[in-house]
C-alpha cells in the first residue's frame, strides 16, 4: 500500500443530529458583515443582538478582585451558593417571587439555560409549542431534543403577540412545554399582566404542559411593568424562568445565565450541565454577584438610550416606502414587514423573492448587516438591532432608503 492510499480519508458522515440541526442566522449574517468589513468595506452591522455598552466598571472590578483572592478553582455545578442567593433576592425584589437556592442553576449564559430545560423536559415526538416570531436558537433546540415545533404566529396588528385563544386551540395531549420571550426577540413585544393572566388561565386547565418563560430583555423595558409568568399562583410550578447578565448588565462576553424552576426540574438541569461544561466560570460568576448587588442604576441608563435610539430609527423608518413596523415596547430590534419589495428587481437584475434576498441585497449594496426574518419563524420580515450609536443608526437607515429606492 503507498503512502498516499495510507492516509486516505474515509468519506466523514456526521451525526444526524448535526445534520439536522441550522447554524444560527445571527452570527451567520454577522460572519458575513465581517468578511466583507476584512476586504475595507465601511459595514454598518446591525445584525447581532448585543449591547454596545461596555460592562459598568463595578463589575469589571469585582473580576480582578476575584482574581486577586484566588477565585480559580472549579465552582459548584449550579453555582457558587451565594450568587444563587443573590438571584433569589433578585427574584424577591424586581418579580415579587419567592426562590430558594435549590430552584436556580447558573448556566453558561442564557442559552445554555433554555437548552438545559429543553433537553430535560422532551422526548423524541413531544409537541412544543413557540410563540412566533421567536429567537432564532428555540427551533434548533427542540431539533436537538427531537421534539416536534409547533408555531403558533403573532400579527403584526396584534404586536406580533399570541393569543390566548391561539394557545389553548393548539394545545393537544402531546404538548409537552411552551416558549416564548418578553420582551421578545425579534419584534420588542412586551406582554401585559392581562395577556399573561389568560395565558396562565391556559396552562392552568392543561397540567401535563410546562411553560419556558425567556426573560432575557426584562430591564430593557419600555412600557414600565414587567410581568413574569411565574407570578400567577395557579401556574407557578410548570413555569421556569431564563434570565441572565448579557442585556441588562452589557455582559455578553462574561456568558453568565440563570434559571429558576422547581427543584426537580432545576436538578435535572444540573444533571445535563454535570456532563457537558459543569460550573460556569468563577470569575464571572463573581463579577455576575457584584451586577446583582449594585442594582438597576446602569440597567437604567442604558434603557434611556434604547428608548431615543428606538424613536430615533422608528422616526428614520417613516420615510421608507414599504416598511411596516410595530412599536418595540422592550429589547433592542425593529422587525420591520418587508414584503412590499418582494417581485422587485435589483440594479443588476436579479429578482427580490424573499426577506433573504432583501437582506442581501442590502449587505452588497447599502453595506448595512440586518437577518432574515424566516429565522425567526416571520419569512416577511427582517430583524435590525438598534443597539448601535446614534450616528451609526442614522446612516443605515439613510443607506437603506437610497438602496431600496434603486429597487425597480
Amino acid at each position: 500500500m503507498s503512502a498516499a492510499d495510507a492516509t486516505t480519508l474515509a468519506p466523514l458522515v456526521l451525526s444526524d443530529r448535526i445534520n439536522a440541526m441550522q447554524e444560527s442566522q445571527t452570527i451567520a449574517m454577522a460572519k458575513k458583515a465581517r468578511a466583507l468589513a476584512a476586504e475595507g468595506v465601511d459595514v454598518i452591522s446591525l445584525s447581532f443582538g448585543e449591547p454596545d455598552f461596555q460592562t459598568p466598571q463595578y463589575i469589571k472590578d469585582a473580576a480582578k478582585q476575584a482574581l486577586d483572592e484566588g477565585y480559580t478553582f472549579y465552582t459548584p455545578v449550579p453555582g457558587y451558593p451565594e450568587l444563587r442567593q443573590a438571584i433569589c433576592d433578585k427574584f424577591r425584589r424586581d418579580n415579587q417571587l419567592d426562590y430558594q437556592p435549590a430552584n436556580i442553576v447558573v448556566s453558561t449564559g442564557a442559552k445554555q439555560s433554555l437548552a438545559n430545560v429543553v433537553l430535560s423536559l422532551v422526548n423524541p415526538g413531544d409537541e412544543v409549542v413557540v410563540f412566533s416570531p421567536y429567537w432564532v436558537s428555540y427551533e434548533e433546540m427542540v431539533r436537538l431534543a427531537e421534539g416536534v415545533t409547533v408555531p403558533l404566529v403573532g400579527t403584526l396588528e396584534n404586536e406580533f403577540k399570541v393569543t390566548a385563544a391561539q394557545l389553548e386551540a393548539a394545545i393537544t395531549p402531546r404538548t409537552r412545554l411552551i416558549m416564548y420571550s418578553s420582551p421578545c426577540n425579534p419584534t420588542g413585544a412586551v406582554f401585559s399582566r392581562e395577556e399573561l393572566a389568560a395565558i396562565a388561565d391556559v396552562v392552568a386547565r392543561h397540567p401535563h404542559v410546562h411553560v419556558l418563560a425567556d426573560e432575557i430583555y426584562e430591564y430593557i423595558n419600555f412600557v414600565g411593568e414587567h410581568v413574569s409568568l411565574a407570578q400567577f399562583a395557579e401556574v407557578k410550578e410548570r413555569v421556569i424562568t431564563v434570565n441572565g447578565f448579557s442585556k441588562g448588565y452589557a455582559m455578553t462576553g462574561w456568558r453568565v445565565g440563570y434559571l429558576a424552576a422547581r427543584p426537580e426540574i432545576a436538578a435535572a438541569c444540573e444533571k445535563i450541565q454535570s456532563q457537558i461544561t459543569s460550573g460556569t466560570c468563577s470569575i464571572a460568576q463573581r463579577a455576575a454577584l457584584a451586577a446583582l448587588q449594585g442594582g438597576r442604576s446602569s440597567a437604567d441608563e442604558m434603557v434611556t438610550a434604547y428608548r431615543r435610539r428606538r424613536d430615533l430609527v422608528l422616526d428614520l423608518v417613516k420615510d421608507i416606502p414599504g416598511f411596516r413596523t410595530n412599536v418595540p415596547s422592550g429589547a433592542f430590534y425593529i422587525f420591520p414587514d418587508v414584503s412590499g419589495y418582494f417581485g422587485r428587481a435589483t440594479p443588476a437584475g436579479p429578482v427580490i423573492e424573499s426577506a433573504a434576498d432583501l437582506a442581501m441585497y442590502l449587505l452588497n449594496d447599502a453595506h448595512v448587516a440586518a437577518v432574515d426574518g424566516a429565522a425567526f419563524g416571520a419569512p416577511d420580515c427582517l430583524r435590525f438591532s438598534t443597539a448601535a450609536a446614534d450616528e451609526k443608526l442614522r446612516e443605515a437607515f439613510l443607506r437603506i432608503k437610497a438602496s431600496l429606492a434603486k429597487l425597480g
